[in-house]
């Protein structure tokens, strides 16, 4: 399991992946990546604080992520993470959570005392395949509603059951309402939700070239690209 990289080419920045206490979701329909979480504290923190000596502030950038959302992490690695960003003079944080603690983020943007961009897998706007066929659990109404908690939208795309036309338009509403985001291109994992080849080849063929030349959007067609996790 790799849990330090750089990346280099889009929104230069470390990222770590640290281990935390389980989701407090944890029943998206197509995530495994609860597997890496923990009911000992004690371990955690062990392995959190070995991964975050890394850390150089070569970019002034962070992105901390974990198999749920951040507000999982224990105190004591908050703390260090708080900690290093004073120390290597961080300019900016990437978090990540589920809608569930929408009404926390500030109590979070609070505490570091940094700027930072808080991330959310959307995975899809359109309502039904997100909340009824993913599981998400991420009940807003509108791209208003989810812009006054978060500021960058995780998509997935190339999953059986999803459509053309549900990739569109997301894409149009990612291109048109954020100054950040990320799509994942879906793989295969132990979960009963399956890859659509087909999909996956018609987005590539229409988006790669556009995403790739927009410095806002990073496009991860595998989900270790960003240099985490196994």
């Amino acid at each position: 399991m790799d849990r330090y990289s750089e990346i280099t080419n889009k929104k230069q920045r470390e990222i770590v992946l640290l281990k935390s206490f389980p989701c407090i979701w944890g029943k998206c329909s197509f995530c495994d990546y609860i597997l890496d979480n923990s009911d000992s504290e004690e371990e955690i923190n062990k392995l959190n604080f070995e991964v975050l000596e890394n850390i150089t502030g070569k970019y002034k950038v962070l992105e901390v992520i974990n198999s749920g959302s951040c507000f999982e992490l224990p105190k004591a690695t908050l703390a260090k993470i708080k900690d290093i960003i004073k120390e290597k003079n961080i300019e900016r944080l990437f978090l990540e959570s589920h809608w569930s603690y929408k009404n926390r983020i500030q109590e979070m943007r609070e505490y570091f005392e940094v700027p930072i961009t808080f991330k959310i897998g959307v995975e899809s706007f359109d309502y039904d395949f997100r909340n009824n066929f993913l599981n998400k659990n991420a009940k807003f109404k509108s791209v208003e509603e989810l812009k006054t908690y978060f500021d960058s939208p995780c998509m997935m795309v190339g999953i059986k059951g999803q459509s053309k036309d549900m990739i569109d338009k997301d894409m149009d509403i990612v291109l048109n309402n954020f100054d950040h985001a990320t799509i994942n291109v879906f793989v295969n994992n132990t979960s009963d939700v399956k890859r659509d080849d087909e999909i996956v080849n018609w987005f590539v063929n229409k988006y790669k070239e556009l995403l790739d030349k927009n410095p806002n959007i990073e496009v991860l067609y595998n989900n270790t690209d960003f240099g985490v996790g196994e």
